[in-house]
């Protein structure tokens, strides 16, 4: 994750939860929460990430702060494990701590925007809509709003698929590089279509065991490759049947500011229902997708607005 990332994680964070409940000194005002800010700033820049760290004196440098009062906030970031001192060096950089929290800010941020979306999607296209993110190397549904129609596709919240199977899945690997993707495929390139445990709401799902050989699109690694080329091409994947008789559906990725794909928007739906306008309702999922990806701060040169036939 990039380090402007992690830093306008902790804007938000320092918003709703002050950063002292976990630390006992007695600093926590704005201008020290505005202090750390900026040392957390410097932490994150070329100079202190290309080597390995920032010292005391180097931070207080760059601050034009006094080096005790940066000794005394790095020390009190460290505590939190917010920052890490190296024992050799003394140097201090970026903390896991940091990353975590990053991490549930984003989540929480992309769950809260994503709903009115959900919302929108399947009241227009009239069709089950779904928010998928990666997890353990697969995809994990963490939201769904159901179509209006009587006779619909199900719910998936909450149950992970294998992401070779599914267009979220491929969306969400469109970005990744050739070595990353490689070792992805080697470990979970054959995963089942549904992995770990089934819940008791997708019990009778009819998932087909394989992909039918005619509807098939990843079969090996230079399928998947030629498959996420296209996705990258046109912005969204398509599915034709390949995980449930009947059902067709299409994918788009949601992008976090820094334009890393975070989650993928998903329509499906009974393709007695779809018909011809599978492509059409792929457009206007990807349209949509910009449109979450625009609320959690991508910034995006497309402003065109598919209409749905």
């Amino acid at each position: 994750m990039p380090y402007q990332h992690l830093l306008m994680c902790i804007w938000q964070l320092a918003r709703v939860r002050r950063m002292a409940d976990h630390i006992t000194a007695p600093r926590r005002n704005s201008s020290g929460l505005a202090r750390d800010v900026e040392i957390l700033e410097i932490l994150g820049s070329v100079e202190a990430v290309s080597g390995g760290g920032l010292g005391v004196s180097r931070v207080a440098q760059i601050t034009g702060r006094d080096k005790a009062v940066v000794s005394r906030s790095l020390a009190t970031l460290a505590d939190a494990g917010i920052v890490d001192r190296d024992e050799n060096t003394l140097a201090y950089r970026l903390g896991a701590r940091l990353y975590a929290l990053a991490a549930l800010t984003v989540e929480s941020t992309l769950t809260r925007e994503s709903q009115p979306i959900l919302r929108r999607v399947a009241q227009r296209a009239r069709e089950t809509t779904h928010l998928c993110v990666l997890r353990g190397g697969n995809v994990l549904t963490i939201a769904s709003e159901l179509s209006p129609h009587e006779f619909r596709t199900t719910g998936w919240e909450g149950i992970t698929t294998a992401a070779w199977r599914t267009p979220s899945g491929r969306v969400l690997l469109s970005d990744w590089d050739e070595d990353s993707l490689a070792r992805w495929y080697a470990e979970h390139g054959q995963d089942q279509a549904i992995v770990g445990p089934v819940p008791p709401h997708a019990a009778g799902f009819s998932v087909l065991p394989s992909p039918p050989p005619d509807r098939q699109v990843v079969a090996d690694l230079a399928s998947l490759r030629s498959e996420l080329e296209r996705i990258r091409t046109n912005g969204y994947a398509l599915l034709d049947e390949e995980l449930e008789l009947g059902v067709v559906g299409a994918s788009a990725p949601v992008r976090d500011f820094t334009g890393r794909i975070v989650a993928a928007l998903n329509v499906s739906a009974p393709k007695t229902r779809i018909g011809d306008r599978l492509e059409a309702l792929a457009r206007f999922v990807a349209s949509s997708a910009r449109d979450l990806s625009r609320a959690i701060g991508f910034e995006s040169s497309h402003s065109e607005r598919p209409q749905l036939p």
